[in-house]
Formats: structure tokens, C-alpha cells, sequence
């Protein structure tokens, strides 16, 4: 596996149908709900299998965010999740994030606390699917 990080010009063309075939096609979001103008302000991932086909993507906003973290069914139960989760944070850490936030489906959160994630708040509904607010202070952060 390998993962690259990069600007939404540089992964769009990967990362884009990836999120599209996760969240449009399977979880029914609405592709105007999953496209915003915050992509070319993050910081993308992209992981991709020894062929060079991508699996798994997400992004790391400037305000300390991660978003958009797609697997494809063929990546999961892979560690490629985690893989492409772990750059992010150590993204996040070099610019001198303290702490990085996300807002996981509720199924996920198991997931994300492996990962150091605490659950924070109330479960919420965004684009129809129930998410909880989960926090991970970095430790080691360059600021």
C-alpha cells in the first residue's frame, strides 16, 4: 500500500470518484452535500493497492478537521482506513495541530477510538446519517 498526500488539484481525479462511490452510490448522500468548497483548502490522502488502484481517501481541513474518510469495499478490513487516518493526524502534528476533530458515523467510532478519538456531545444527523463529534489531542505537535 501506498499513500500520497497532496492538494485537492493534485488527488482530485482519485480522490473524488472514491468519495462518490462511498458516500453517493453507497450511503446515498446527496452529491451536492458531498462536494463543497472547502477541498481545496485541505490537505487530501489518497492510499492505493500494490496495482496503483486507490482505495481510500480523506482530508484534513485547516482548522484541524478530518473529513471525508472513504474506503472502498475492496480496502476494508485492510488497515488502509487507519493508514490513510494516521498520515492525516501526522499532517495535522507537523503543522502544529494540537488536537484534531472529526465527526464519525456513529457505526465508526469503535474504529476512531483505536485511533485515540474520544467521544464528545450528543449524537447528530448530517446528510440523513447519525454522526457523533469525536476529539484526539496530538501529542508531539511541532507548535
Amino acid at each position: 500500500m501506498n499513500i500520497i498526500t497532496g492538494s485537492w488539484d493534485e488527488l482530485r481525479a482519485h480522490a473524488q470518484p472514491i468519495r462518490f462511490e462511498v458516500f453517493v452510490d453507497e450511503q446515498k448522500v446527496p452529491a451536492d452535500i458531498e462536494l463543497d468548497d472547502m477541498d481545496p483548502h485541505c490537505v487530501h490522502a489518497v492510499a492505493y493497492d500494490e496495482a496503483g488502484q486507490p482505495l481510500a481517501t480523506g482530508r484534513l481541513l485547516p482548522d484541524g478537521h478530518i473529513g471525508r474518510m472513504a474506503v472502498r469495499k475492496a480496502g476494508r478490513g485492510r488497515g488502509v482506513g487507519g493508514a490513510v487516518l494516521q498520515v492525516l493526524i501526522a499532517a495535522a502534528r507537523a503543522r502544529g495541530d494540537a488536537e484534531v476533530i472529526l465527526n464519525a458515523q456513529n457505526h465508526a467510532e469503535g474504529f476512531y477510538q483505536r485511533y485515540g478519538f474520544a467521544r464528545e456531545g450528543e449524537p447528530f444527523m448530517e446528510a440523513g446519517i447519525p454522526h457523533i463529534t469525536m476529539r484526539a489531542r496530538l501529542q508531539g505537535a511541532a507548535g
